[in-house]
Order: structure tokens, then C-alpha cells, then sequence
């Protein structure tokens, strides 16, 4: 079955290595455009590319689908394609240039925390499960039929980077579930509740500033939601200071 993998960041590297060393056929990688990174803003290639161009697999770097790209992405010929935090909508017609069409990896139990930052809104919120969705991708965000979900408890004083780290993994076994049923045509398809929808919108560094005002429980949870990306900060002297750690020893 050939693949082609969608997926900007860390985790979705982590997703694409698993891949290779099942000896995936991936004969392609979609992925954002170089960008600035760090202090320095050194304009660097994503951890996907990178990891593709090191084993050797085309890479297509987009921010947006264009006619071009879409037919760079009909040129592969691909069965299947798998997506994970690659960040951009599909239309249709992409939809079904692979044969399969295209799966992604989620990380909440869907509907919940549909959209872009679902680990940081879960733990925000204080929500005491999570988990991965795997689904088939369709016009909307994040709303196509479930494939396999599984949950999480979300542990006390875990923050986002270190549940995400176990999210990955969970779905990178979850996917190594769906694809036998893919490729042998009886993969079951669930649609998803509308009746349980929230939204995991894209956090900013002000919706990470502590209010000292809220409780303590509330303040601990921003924090760990917010570690390691934008982390949580305050001021002290008229100067931005960032919160790596807290616990709430009152209500």
C-alpha cells in the first residue's frame, strides 16, 4: 500500500519514523514551509522533512494546497494518506486522490477538543481522560467518522509536552491497529456525536498569562496545559517571567 504522510512537527516525526520502520511503502511527505525557529529565528526545515529527506522519501512543502500542489499530491499515486498535525483543511478533491482516501491521528477522544491545541484544552479544562482519535478525513475539522479511539487517564501534574509524548505513541500503536483493516477493505467507520462538541482553539501566548485573581486549582492547570509551548508566564517588575511548574495547595 502506498503512503503519503502529512505532518509538520515533533510528534508527527515520531508518527512517520514508526511508518519507516514497519517498512511502510511511503513514497511521500506533505509538509509546512521552512520557518523561523528560536531565538535567532533560523529559518529551518520541519522535523518531518528532515526525517524524510534522511530516508530518502520526496518531500512536498506547502503551507496552502495549490493546483500545483495538488498535483504534486495526485502525481504520487498514493493508496493512502495519513495525516497528523499537518494543520491544513483538505477539499474534497483532495480528499480522494489516494484510493483510500485520508486518515488522521487526533489527540482527544472526539468530538471533544476538535481543532488545533486538544492537549492543552484538555488539561486546561481539567479534564480527568483523554486520548487518540483515528478518523477519516473530510471537509470539516476534525468531524469524520471514527475509525479506533482510545483513551487516557490524564495523570496528576502531567503537562501537555509529557502527555502528548504518550499520546503519540498510543497513536502510533492505534495506527498500526487500523491499517491491516484498511488495506484488507473492512475498516469499520463509526460517524462521530454531534452532541458532545468542543472546540480546541489555537492557543496564544495571552491566553497563557497566569490571572492571580483565579483560583489555585484553576492557575496550576494553565500552567501544566501551557508547558512546554507558549508556557504559562506572569510579570514581576515590569518584566515577563515564565511559570514552568506549579501546584495548587489550596481550592
Amino acid at each position: 500500500m502506498k503512503i503519503i504522510f502529512a505532518g509538520t512537527p515533533v510528534n508527527a516525526a515520531a508518527t512517520l519514523q514508526s511508518l519507516i520502520d514497519s517498512n511502510r511503502n511511503v513514497v511521500a511527505v506533505l509538509t509546512r514551509e521552512d520557518a523561523e525557529v528560536g531565538r535567532k529565528k533560523v529559518l529551518s526545515e520541519s522535523p518531518v522533512a528532515s526525517l524524510a529527506k534522511a530516508h530518502g522519501i520526496p518531500v512536498i512543502k506547502a503551507n496552502r494546497i495549490t493546483p500545483d500542489v495538488e498535483g504534486q499530491i495526485a502525481d504520487v499515486r498514493a493508496d493512502l494518506g495519513i495525516a497528523v498535525a499537518y494543520g491544513v483543511l483538505f477539499k474534497r478533491e483532495v480528499l480522494e486522490l489516494p484510493t483510500n482516501g485520508w486518515i488522521n491521528i487526533h489527540y482527544s477522544l472526539l468530538p471533544s477538543w476538535r481543532g488545533a491545541a486538544p492537549v492543552q484544552h484538555a488539561i486546561a479544562s481539567g479534564n480527568p481522560v483523554t486520548g487518540v482519535s483515528i478518523f477519516k478525513l473530510d471537509e470539516g475539522m476534525d468531524t469524520g467518522p471514527l475509525l479506533l479511539t482510545v483513551p487516557t487517564q490524564i495523570e496528576p501534574g502531567e503537562n501537555s509536552g509529557e502527555l502528548l509524548a504518550r499520546l503519540t505513541q498510543l497513536g502510533i500503536s492505534g495506527l498500526n491497529e487500523v491499517l491491516p483493516s484498511i488495506e484488507a477493505g473492512i475498516a469499520k467507520e463509526t460517524q462521530q456525536s454531534e452532541a458532545d462538541v468542543s472546540i480546541a482553539s489555537k492557543i496564544s501566548r495571552i491566553d497563557a498569562r497566569i490571572n492571580f485573581g483565579e483560583k489555585a486549582r484553576v492557575i496550576e492547570l494553565l500552567v501544566r496545559a501551557m508547558n512546554p509551548e507558549p508556557m504559562a508566564w506572569c510579570e514581576h517588575d515590569g518584566q515577563p517571567l515564565r511559570i514552568l511548574e506549579a501546584v495548587a495547595l489550596g481550592s
